[in-house]
């Protein structure tokens, strides 16, 4: 892994001594684009919606347009290449990695799924990319050294660029805990003053963007997570910088004008990105499904926006034809898929399609898992996880950390393609013991967990309580269908994330008790499956076993 310090005198002298500045009078135009949470979508769906080939072809198009016209374009991505999708996480991301080198990004900032793996993976990845990987406030613990360069200057036919990678301090939770240790992860905002201060000295840039990996949270209000965006750009002098790219919430993040976000945003709508404390904030969804379009002219050290959109790629639209059968069409004019990256590509998915394409049951109906849905609420999903991990380790109920579940599974055959979208960090399956008294410490912790966060527990169908968040007590508890006894010992099932005390749950990995099991999440989904098939879904509905009272 490279590292980073403070630059030396003689360095600073000839960063201040070799500053560009920009011409009197001239307009300079250029225009960025961006994209965020990638999170493995290397290739297109099956409706032949996003992919980075189809990426290609409309970039290199906005590239011709704006240089014709004499402008220049940079091409950012704000964090979370990894983990989401089973072809790309059985290869490590390379082939979005070798996918973005083609495209041409100009730099990424580090995403909290950036530390999923072993630090020496992340290296690797950096080695493979032909663009720098940014993060201001990411340090080594032995050393105190920057993991990875906190910024990147581009010079953009005469105009000085600066783009600052920063990442949400949250990654200490949310990032994989056997890893964590090896890393701290400061206050973004402070270090964003130290280093627009080093900028202004040594640099002196034309133009500043914070590359962010944060979040938006409107109106700054970001409840159980680290502030995001917003809180940070108000909590910076006025101008502090001109734009903010950023990622983490898989926002579209479009306002009206009013200022207030638009929560429905569909493909093709107008987008005005949020103005925050003389600050663009931009944030273009999730997978690629956008590509963010910003359009600037910059003239006498003044900058100004004046274009802004998000570009669907290739996304489309259910509808019902004149035969009443439903149906997708393009939002937009379909984009083509450069061949030759589609080519390269095909390799590493067919690749992947061999290890995935092995059937291992069926489920009638559907089991969710949509993001938006099992993070607000118990689901069939969660209670077959957790079913699952229960039985294979033999424990009176289990806990599933719904930032876990990454997808749902539709009715029909499954295959571990899909076990593995909706289980893709590779946890491992671990279990402890508490008497009851302790274990009702332990769930006043996990229980009052905020919606809307991955810290969000879904429970196995043997547990049943009620959760007055108001009061914030646990009421009418019940386990394999018998009263709560303070003095029983329980044995409760979890993931090795959680247990370690991702997402802010209690550390367990140091009780007597605590096993880990070696067994892989996915690994114990899947021969739930193999064993159960074919698998109602119904019967895994929550049925109010676990309520929440506001």
């Amino acid at each position: 892994m490279k590292t980073f310090v403070k630059l030396t005198a003689l360095s600073l002298l000839m960063s201040s001594a070799t500053a560009i500045a920009y011409e009197t009078d001239k307009v300079y135009q250029f225009t960025v684009l961006h994209t965020n949470d990638l999170h493995g979508h290397f290739w297109p769906n099956e409706r032949g919606e996003y992919g980075l080939a189809a990426q290609k072809t409309l970039i290199d198009k906005i590239r011709t347009e704006v240089e014709t016209k004499g402008g220049t374009v940079l091409l950012l991505n704000a964090g979370d290449i990894n983990t989401g999708v089973p072809e790309s996480d059985l290869q490590n991301a390379r082939p979005d990695i070798e996918g973005m080198n083609v495209i041409g990004y100009d730099a990424m900032t580090l995403g909290n799924h950036e530390f999923d793996n072993p630090l020496q993976l992340l290296e690797m990845q950096e080695k493979w990319a032909k663009f720098p990987f940014l993060a201001a406030n990411v340090r080594l613990n032995k050393t105190n050294e920057l993991l990875v360069k906190p910024y990147t200057v581009l010079d953009k036919q005469g105009l000085k660029i600066a783009v600052v990678g920063l990442t949400t301090e949250d990654t200490a939770k949310l990032g994989n805990p056997e890893f964590m240790g090896a890393v701290t992860f400061n206050d973004p905002t402070e270090t964003a003053k130290q280093v627009l201060a080093q900028l202004d000295k040594n640099e002196k840039p034309d133009v500043k963007i914070a590359l962010t990996h944060m979040g938006y949270y409107s109106d700054g209000k970001h409840g159980s997570n680290a502030p995001g965006d917003v809180s940070m750009v108000r909590n910076l002098p006025l101008n502090a910088f001109d734009m903010v790219i950023g990622g983490h919430t898989h926002d579209t993040v479009c306002v009206d004008e009013k200022g207030k976000i638009v929560e429905d945003y569909a493909p093709t709508q107008a987008c005005k990105p949020d103005f925050q404390n003389g600050t663009w904030i931009m944030q273009a969804g999730e997978w690629g499904k956008y590509v963010g379009r910003a359009d600037f002219e910059f003239k006498n050290g003044e900058l100004n926006l004046v274009d802004y959109t998000l570009i669907p790629v290739n996304l489309k639209q259910k509808t019902t034809n004149a035969e009443g059968k439903s149906e997708y069409v393009l939002y937009e004019n379909e984009i083509p898929q450069d061949a030759q990256l589609m080519e390269q590509l095909k390799a590493y998915q067919d690749k992947g399609d061999e290890l995935l394409g092995v059937k291992v049951g069926e489920v009638k109906g559907k089991l969710e898992g949509d993001r938006k849905v099992v993070r607000f609420h118990q689901t069939n999903l969660g209670h077959l996880i957790g079913e699952a991990q229960r039985e294979r380790v033999n424990a009176d109920f289990a806990i599933v950390g719904s930032g876990g579940i990454r997808d749902s599974i539709l009715e029909g055959d499954v295959t571990y393609k899909d076990i593995l979208k909706v289980q893709p960090f590779g946890n491992i399956l671990t279990y402890f013991e508490l008497k009851g008294r302790d274990l009702l410490d332990y769930l006043n912790v996990v229980a009052f967990k905020e919606v809307d966060s991955g810290a969000y527990p879904q429970f196995s169908r043997d547990i049943s309580m009620i959760v007055d968040l108001k009061n914030k007590q646990l009421k009418d508890i019940k386990i394999q269908n018998q009263d709560f006894d303070p003095n029983k010992v329980y044995r409760i099932a979890i993931l090795s994330y959680w247990a370690a005390g991702g997402d802010g749950y209690p550390v367990v990995t140091n009780h007597p008790t605590y096993v880990n099991t070696g067994f892989v999440d996915a690994e114990v989904l899947k021969e739930f499956f193999i064993k159960n098939s074919p698998i109602d879904a119904h019967q895994f509905e929550p049925n109010n076993a676990v309520v929440f009272q506001e």
